[in-house]
């Protein structure tokens, strides 16, 4: 081994190799290769990639815009992110605790939408008021997601078909279903959108004038803290988050230690459906007013990257939920003061989501390097 190599694996070690840090050092790692990648295809198109990355921050409200409209400054910016994010977080919450239990929820989006489209013909387009609608849009987010998530559960257990394949299969069925009672029932003949949802029934408090600012207040964003909370209490200190981990790392060892895997598969998924109508509402009758026919929101698969970016910890959830939503939401801004299209963004949080599931290999190779290093073998 020459000196140089010798010297980059030392730094390696130092800087990703250490197994207590990996946890961090690994996302953190993975987030400055894709920013780097999306700087450089940034400055390939000819502009600057600093100046882009703080038009992410400007369009978000964490960073000042050089002048705001009427009623508008960077704290109103900032709420309005906000509602954006909370969505954000109980998708990835979701995506975590399906992967707790060896499972991969990729419908959360489906998930979502049942959620949004229930709550928004039974309470949404109701007279109740606000004090008994917002508790029954989020009831009702909880139970329908609950359902949803469990059928692909029992999908699982019973019949063993592929929780990947059964939750497509379901995207598309709700996809199509829900726009089909929509255009039929619920349009807007302007928008073309499903109509809009009562104030009393919405998440978000619309237009609230407080001092020189009228802005949008996210109510969802306090339930998302709260269970995370409580997410991560069941994962860490109790009986089922046990049996969900031991699931996840083996069904056959989970047997022998008279784990009900079935059981475990189809609360899993469950909770997981669950965590998914939380989004689904706080997305449809929050951060939005109305649902769009035939497309599934982006949400519930960014929320796949963030999980992993996550590491699936709820406490690590809250700042990879924070940066991929100032990636898309403040991608408006950006395109519209660099010149820079908007799909830079999703190709950067694209690449987080590769290097992120490169995370496991990234942790052998780094062993390799570290048990090397101590025994003085090169690797062949």
């Amino acid at each position: 081994m020459n000196k140089k190599e010798s010297i980059l694996k030392k730094a390696v070690l130092a800087t990703i190799g250490h197994e207590k840090r990996q946890k961090i050092a690994i996302p953190i790692f993975s987030i400055l290769l894709a920013l780097l990648v999306g700087g450089i295809m940034i400055a390939c198109m000819g502009h600057n990639p600093f100046y882009a990355f703080y038009n992410l921050l400007q369009g978000c409200g964490i960073a000042p815009k050089a002048s705001y409209a009427g009623y508008k400054g960077m704290i109103t910016d900032f709420m309005d992110f906000m509602d954006n994010l909370t969505p954000m977080i109980f998708a990835a919450l979701a995506v975590a605790v399906a992967l707790r239990s060896g499972l991969f929820n990729i419908g959360v989006s489906g998930q979502m939408l049942a959620a949004g489209f229930i709550a928004t013909v039974t309470v949404g387009y109701s007279t109740l008021s606000a004090p008994i609608a917002k508790p029954l849009v989020i009831i009702i987010g909880i139970v329908v997601g609950a359902l949803v998530g469990g059928l692909i559960g029992f999908l699982k257990y019973k019949f063993n078909i592929n929780e990947v394949v059964s939750s497509i299969m379901i995207n598309y069925i709700l996809e199509y279903v829900i726009s089909f009672f929509i255009n039929t029932y619920f349009v807007d003949p302007v928008s073309r959108q499903s109509k809009n949802v009562s104030a009393a029934s919405r998440l978000t408090l619309c237009d609230v004038v407080i001092g020189n600012y009228k802005m949008d207040i996210p109510l969802g964003i306090i339930l998302a803290i709260i269970t995370v909370i409580l997410v991560r209490f069941i994962m860490n200190r109790t009986v089922l988050g046990f049996e969900m981990k031991a699931v996840g790392c083996s069904e056959t060892a989970a047997k022998y230690a008279g784990i009900k895997v079935g059981k475990n598969i189809v609360l899993t998924m469950f909770i997981s459906g669950a965590l998914s109508g939380l989004a689904g509402v706080t997305y449809y009758l929050g951060y939005f007013a109305s649902i769009q026919p035939k497309v599934l929101t982006s949400t519930g698969f960014d929320a796949i990257a963030v999980s992993l970016l996550g590491n699936s910890n709820p406490v690590g959830i809250i700042f990879s939920s924070f940066l991929i939503t100032v990636i898309g939401k403040g991608s408006t801004y950006m395109s519209s003061a660099s010149g820079i299209q908007q799909e830079i963004a999703s190709v950067i949080t694209g690449i987080i989501l590769l290097f992120s599931a490169c995370g496991a290999f990234i942790r052998y190779k780094t062993g390799r390097l570290r048990d090397m290093t101590k025994t003085g073998k090169e690797e062949k």
